[in-house]
Order: C-alpha cells, then structure tokens, then sequence
C-alpha cells in the first residue's frame, strides 16, 4: 500500500531519505517519474542519496503494477511531479497521505513562488485541484513531519491561481 505520496521534484534528498522515512516507516522508497526511470544515470545515483533504504525507481506503470503485486508491502512514493501523482490518483491505488513538499521552478516557465519552497504555474495548480478532487477536496502541503499541514489549496488561492 502506498503510505505516503510526497510531490517534490528533488526526489531523494536528507528530509527524504532519512526524516520522512523514519516518520512513515515505510518498506521502500519509490520514486515515481516517467523520465527518471529511463535515465540510467539517475537510477544509479538516488539510491545513493538514500542511505541504506531500499530504493525503487519506477515509471508509474511500474509503480501501480508493483504496488498492485505487492500489498503487503508500505511504501513511500516521490513523484517528481504534480502530473505523476495525479496518475497515481487516477488509477485507483489507494493512498493514504499525498503531501505537496517542493517544487523548484523551472526555466522557461511562468511560475510564482507560492511557498519560499513551492513554485507553481497556472496549468500546476490545475493540476493540484485534480489531485484534490479525488482527495475529497484536500490537499495539504508539508515540508517535514514535525511542521503543521498547511492548506495547499489556500496557498494557490492566496498566490492568485
């Protein structure tokens, strides 16, 4: 079962690889992204980054058909992407915590700062009210454990979108 799913384009870093992971106690982390699973130098490195955890890199395909194969297993998935979790969403797994925990900007984009650590573009934050919808119309953000969930879709609001 997927115990938390963490949006956050820096996919394995310290809050990641150690903070989050002793707070979710889960199996494996999983990373979640298209790209990332077809790039052979990012599938070597994230591991690394990960300290001793089991480390998985996945398409989403791949990542519904091992979570589907293995339920007994508790994962913690980073999509790299707010697209990426809404696949997961649409699919039907069942996820209990989706958290929005960072998204750098990327050149070329129109984004706003909507948090000092989330960037977001108005097709983002379409985005994030999907994922929403089918949360029963929440969405939280949350850079670690110990900090309070903060509205996300206030945020959005509160920055325009």
């Amino acid at each position: 079962m997927i115990k938390h799913l963490r949006i956050d384009n820096r996919l394995i870093h310290g809050q990641v690889a150690v903070v989050w992971m002793n707070s979710i106690g889960a199996n494996a982390i999983i990373v979640a992204n298209d790209k990332v699973a077809a790039d052979p130098l990012q599938k070597m490195a994230l591991p690394l980054a990960a300290r001793g955890s089991k480390v998985m890199v996945f398409t989403i395909e791949e990542l519904l058909q091992y979570n589907k194969d293995n339920p007994e297993e508790t994962l913690f998935v980073v999509c790299k992407l707010p697209t990426d979790a809404l696949q997961v969403l649409e699919s039907g797994a069942e996820v209990e915590v989706v958290n929005v925990g960072n998204a750098a900007p990327v050149a070329g984009t129109q984004y706003k700062m909507v948090t000092k650590s989330i960037a977001a573009t108005k097709e983002d934050a379409v985005v994030y009210r999907q994922i929403a919808a089918l949360r029963g119309g929440v969405l939280k953000s949350r850079m670690v454990p110990t900090n309070e969930d903060t509205d996300f879709l206030k945020v959005l609001a509160d920055a325009g979108f």
